[in-house]
Order: structure tokens, then C-alpha cells, then sequence
């Protein structure tokens, strides 16, 4: 997968907070940190587009359901963001 570059400006706090997430293990290096958290930002953009003329929490909680008795390949999670 080809990925483009992108150079951001953070404030020291938010830094030291991603910096935290990588020494505790729980991501690798601080790129996976900023694009797990792009990608949780469009995820719940996406679910503002969920019809409010049905029953958006039964929508949302059958998407959950469906979500976690699927096993994901991180390549193709990894593609939603391109």
C-alpha cells in the first residue's frame, strides 16, 4: 500500500500522550497512533449517515454485532483510509 506524507504541528501535551500509547505497547510507532485516531474520526463521521428515519441504534448495534463475529485482515482495515 502506497501511503502519502503529511506533516502536522501538535502541542506538547498531545505529544507526550502519544508518545505514552507507544511505550505502553499499544501501538508501534507514533504514525499508527495518528491514523488509528484519523481513522476512528471518519468511522464516526460515517455513522452521522446512518437514516434517522429507521431505528439508528438497532442499525448501529446489528452493524456491532455483525463487526465482532467477523475476523479483519489490518491490510484491509488499513485500506478504509485511503
Amino acid at each position: 500500500m502506497t501511503m502519502d506524507t503529511m506533516q502536522i504541528r501538535m502541542g506538547q501535551g498531545l505529544i507526550q500522550r502519544v508518545d505514552v500509547l507507544v511505550k505502553t505497547g499499544i501501538y508501534s510507532n507514533r504514525s499508527d497512533v495518528i491514523r488509528d485516531a484519523v481513522r476512528k474520526l471518519v468511522l464516526n463521521e460515517l455513522v452521522g449517515i446512518i437514516s434517522d428515519k429507521k431505528n439508528s441504534i438497532k442499525q448501529i448495534r446489528n452493524a456491532r454485532k455483525k463487526l465482532s463475529k467477523e475476523k479483519f485482515d489490518l491490510e484491509e482495515i488499513n485500506k478504509l483510509a485511503d
